[in-house]
Formats: C-alpha cells, structure tokens, sequence
C-alpha cells in the first residue's frame, strides 16, 4: 500500500532529528514507499468551494544531522482528494489556533485519515482528558483561585502548580509547604492564562522518574524513564531531563488496559501517557507525543513501524 502523506508540523528546518517522534515518522513512512508532504499549520485554507487545501512541499529526509531534508517546490494540495493521511504533529500550545486547526481538519475526516482523530484531539486537550481517570492520578484541584490553593495544602503540603494547557515541562512551579510566593504566583498565572490552572502535590517520587509509556491504537509499545537533570524537578526532555530504560508496573498495567480502548475508539492512534512513581498518573498526551525515539533506542523496537502498521489497518477498513 503506498500512500501520500501529508505532514502538519513546525518548520522541519529548525527540528533535532536525534530525538524527534515526527522526524521519526517521516523515515517510517518514506521507507515504506509512501510519498511525504510537508506543510506548516498556517498554509491551511478552506475554500469557498468548502475543500481544503494546503502549500505543501515534498520532501525527502535523511537522519543526518545538518543534511536532514530535501524539500521540492511547494504544491496546492486538497488534503481531502490529494493525499491518504494527515499526520497532525506541530507542537503545542493548545490555543485557539490549534483547536481551529482541528475544526478544519475535521471536514476532511471523511475523504482522509487524520491523525490523531481532530475531533478527539481537540475533546483532550494533555490535562483535561486525564481527569476522566481520577483513580489513577494524585489529589488534583483545577482552579484560579490562590485561596482554593490554601486550603488544599493544608491537606497535601508542598504543591506542582502548572497551566493547564502547557507542554514540555514549561511553567511548572514547586511551592513549598509554607505557601511561600503564592500570592505573587497566582496574580502572573492569572493576568498570562485565561483558563484555570492544575494544581497537584508535589510528589517525591518524581526524583526517581517519570514514566513516559506509549500506546499504539490502544496497545503498549513502550515505555522510558525520564529523570529530572541536576537542580530540578522536572523531568521533561525538552527542559534538561535525561532517559533510562523501565519496564511497566503492574498499576502502570492496569492504567494503559483501562484507557487503551476508549482510545483506540476515539481515533487516538498515537498517545503519550506519562506516570510518577509507578502509580500516579499525570498526562495524557494526544496533540503531538513523543518519546518513540528513545523509546527505540532502549528496547530494539520500532514504534514508528508500529504507528504505521496501525495507520494502514485503519485505511484497510475505511
């Protein structure tokens, strides 16, 4: 089955090639004869026709560093008659253009196969859809309010307050027992985010990791440990955190069977789910995972591979 892939991503000349999943994705998918397209989420436009179209360039990619693409002369594409699979992937924050985004890429869903599922992604936004899994998670207050923040540590202590639409690991803060800054934290919180805020107890056993596990259309294909780097807490890639081999706890077991099929009904065939201390489930990753790379490295496996594999089955069955 050879297939045109249409890849919506930030500009592919800025990416790390070493560790990026959507660089990943695109050897995968060159390697299988599929045709790849590259465009960025601005060049979207709905025609007065109501089809969708995109300047998209063809390219050609390599992992060297440097020297990682090729990229042809850019192309109006119909991404609903022009190509087979949308892979959704350029970055968060989930702001209002991302979910517009989704908004258009919904009205080809039937003509193409966009992944991840545009209505789905949108209806899950990394800290709303983990919500509806409470058993699993720490103590979670989502709120704007400093008082309701007071009063929920003096059950829990020190507290991990972040934006609820964040990504990365960025805007993460530790206030310790004592509320110490949280006045003057709330008022910054507040006056830069409209929406609410998730708050959580600061868990000490972020210190041996963060589990990073990934399912593929509902299944397990892998997981990484992410360890905080030297004078932090946070453990994410992106801010300095560094990745070890793990296997899955028996709870980290129980989570991935719980959601796996509630995600592979809602389209969500590439998903990043990330556990502390075994037990404790903090995110659920859908706009633009990663992790398959390092993944790979450690265990010999080839995500990418089984990411595609899925992909064709869900064409098989259109």
């Amino acid at each position: 089955m050879t297939l045109r892939v249409a890849v919506q991503m930030d500009p592919i000349e800025t990416i790390n090639i070493a560790g990026d999943s959507s660089f990943a994705l695109m050897l995968a998918a060159q390697a299988r004869g599929h045709e790849v397209f590259h465009y960025d989420v601005g060049a979207l436009t709905l025609d007065g026709d109501d089809r969708l179209h995109a300047m998209a360039h063809p390219v050609r990619v390599q992992p060297v560093a440097g020297d990682h693409f090729e990229k042809g002369e850019a192309r109006r594409l119909d991404l609903g008659r022009d190509v087979d699979v949308v892979l959704m992937r350029q970055d968060p924050p989930f702001h209002m253009g991302y979910i517009t985004a989704t908004h258009l890429l919904e009205r080809i869903e039937r003509e193409t196969l966009v992944v991840n599922n545009p209505r789905s992604v949108r209806n899950a936004p990394e800290k709303v859809m983990v919500l509806d899994y409470r058993r699993f998670m720490p103590p979670t207050l989502v709120t704007r309010s400093a008082d309701e923040v007071r009063a929920f540590m003096k059950r829990h202590g020190s507290v991990v307050v972040k934006p609820i639409h964040g990504n990365g690991g960025k805007a993460i803060f530790r206030v310790p027992e004592s509320g110490e800054n949280l006045s003057a934290l709330f008022e910054v919180f507040n006056q830069t985010w409209p929406e609410p805020h998730m708050v959580q107890p600061f868990l000490p056993e972020v210190a041996q990791g963060d589990k990073r596990i990934v399912l593929v259309d509902g299944e397990v294909a892998g997981a990484i440990n992410r360890k905080p780097g030297e004078g932090e807490f946070r453990s994410n890639l992106a801010v300095g955190g560094y990745a070890e081999a793990t296997t899955l706890s028996p709870v980290e077991e129980e989570i991935c069977a719980a959601m796996g099929p509630e995600l592979k009904r809602l389209g969500l065939i590439f998903v990043g789910i990330d556990v502390i201390g075994g037990k404790y489930l903090t995110e659920i990753n859908v706009t633009s995972p990663t992790g398959i790379v390092a993944i790979d490295r450690f265990n010999g496996t080839d995500t990418p591979g089984m990411i595609w594999d899925a992909i064709e089955a869900r064409l098989a069955e259109r």
